[in-house]
């Protein structure tokens, strides 16, 4: 299923579902969606992101989803079965995050605290330092947990798996998801833990 950069671009602003599994014990929140993104429903669909190898390699999936051309069903059964949600910051799709402003963040994260507030979720896992710090006000925020919840969820910061973020590794990823699910009380695979190395 392709598209062209004109009929990418005619989906900008358009939303898609949260993922929220009932309980949801691990709520992933991405900056806002891509247009590919949106275009075929599925949360990190562009192949170029990281997310799901992330995933997979922190022990979390057992296999790389590839939502590239929409989600496989039985790719979503195994999230909500693992207690893994994903939502966004921002829910309106951009062809970069980049492209928005200090106030949409800022409203995102008030709109995203309240979800966070009725869904209950024991992590909540925020991908990319500068979207948190911008959105929540914490301009000294860094990776990590938070020190304080919000409600009764965790809340931490990890590194975002865009491939515009290089200076994180597929390991980084791995390890800090991999923390994030340990703490939401996620069984994780130790076959899959990436070694340094």
């Amino acid at each position: 299923m392709g598209y062209t950069r004109e009929e990418l671009i005619g989906f900008t602003g358009r939303t898609l579902p949260d993922l929220l599994p009932d309980p949801t014990r691990l709520l992933i929140v991405g900056i806002n969606p891509g247009l590919l993104t949106v275009a075929v429903q599925a949360h990190f669909a562009r192949r170029g992101n990281r997310f799901y190898k992330a995933l997979h390699l922190a022990g979390v999936t057992d296999h790389v989803i590839d939502a590239s051309e929409g989600f496989d069903p039985a790719d979503v059964r195994q999230l909500e079965s693992r207690g893994v949600g994903i939502t966004c910051i921002v829910p309106g799709a951009t062809a970069r995050a980049a492209e928005l402003s200090p106030s949409q963040l800022r409203e995102g994260g008030i709109d995203l605290r309240e979800r966070v507030a009725a869904i209950r979720p024991r992590v909540v896992a925020v991908l990319g330092i500068s979207a948190y710090r911008v959105a929540f006000d914490e301009p000294g925020a860094r990776v990590g947990r938070q020190p304080e919840d919000w409600c009764e969820s965790q809340v931490w910061v990890v590194p975002n798996p865009s491939g515009l973020n290089a200076h994180a590794t597929l390991t980084d990823l791995a390890d800090a998801y991999r923390e994030v699910a340990v703490a939401a009380g996620i069984d994780v695979s130790p076959s899959t833990r990436p070694s340094r190395g």
